[in-house]
Order: C-alpha cells, then structure tokens, then sequence
C-alpha cells in the first residue's frame, strides 16, 4: 500500500486494530505498539538494524501477528522542516518497505521525540547506560502516542455529536 496522509489513514482503520509506531535509527529501530483502540501506545522493543530485507521482515512479522492496521515511521525533519539525509534515508525505507505490505503507511514528524524522551528519563534519575537502552523504543512511542492523540481528535472532529 503507498504511503498515505494521517487523514486517509483515519478514513480506512477498521474499528479495532493497533498501529505499529518505528523510530529509525542508523543502528536502531523503537518499537512500539498501540492498544486494539488505539488509545495508548506502549514501547516494546529495539531492533538492532542489519540488512533491509532481515530487518523489515522482522517488522512485518511482528505487524502480522498484531493485526496491525497502520505502520507509523518517525520522518526526522530538521528544526526549519527542511529534510536533511537522515529523513532521506528514511523515505528509502518506507519505500522499500511499501513494496512487501498492504498495511498502510504513513510518516510522523518525529522532531524533538528523541530529546523529550531523553529529558524525561533523566529527570527520573535514569542512569546513562538504561537511558541507552530505552530511548529508542520510548521515542517510537512518543511519536506513535502522538498519532493517537491527532487520531482521536479526528475522530472527534468527525462525529455527529459536535
């Protein structure tokens, strides 16, 4: 499936199904998952990166086995929005990764996740060496959280209620 807008994303979800959240690193892929209602996304785990083709089939294992409807990649923008050769390899991913799924894809602007999670764990005293091993998988569900969060109010804007 291409990737898409959150919006289309919002249109074609069925009623029950989590989102996969991923932060890329140049080493590293944070993972997390959503709750069937999306309401609360949850980090899961860390996959040390190898080669593309290992490294999405891990992915696309673990969406199959939730029932994934969506696929959320963190675009790691520059400060002024601009793209810079991180976000560029990032779009090669998603492109690649496009070509051996129909789960939908879409991007999330990821700037500043990595930052707010870094500041969160040391303000719970976390040492250095756990915050190494969190911050990935934390930054995958700060950016995934921050899908639900927009996807509810969506969801919101949408009903007939208001």
């Amino acid at each position: 499936m291409p990737l898409i807008s959150l919006e289309e994303l919002a249109g074609t979800l069925p009623a029950v199904a989590p989102l996969i959240g991923l932060d890329l690193g140049s080493r590293t892929i944070g993972i997390a998952v959503s709750d069937r209602l999306r309401k609360v996304a949850s980090a899961r785990t860390v996959l040390r990166r190898t080669r593309f083709q290992p490294d999405a089939g891990a992915l696309l294992e673990l969406a199959t086995k939730e029932g994934a409807g969506g696929i959320v990649i963190g675009l790691p923008l520059n400060m002024d929005g601009s793209e810079g050769p991180r976000a560029q390899a990032t779009r090669a991913f998603a492109r690649n990764l496009e070509k051996l799924t129909p789960i939908p894809l879409i991007f999330w602007d990821e700037r500043l996740s990595t930052v707010a999670v870094e500041r969160m764990l040391i303000d719970s005293d976390t040492s250095r060496a756990r915050r190494a091993e969190l911050v990935d998988k934390l930054a995958a569900a700060w950016i995934l959280q921050g899908v639900l969060d927009r996807l509810a109010d969506l969801t919101a804007q949408a009903s007939p209620d208001r």
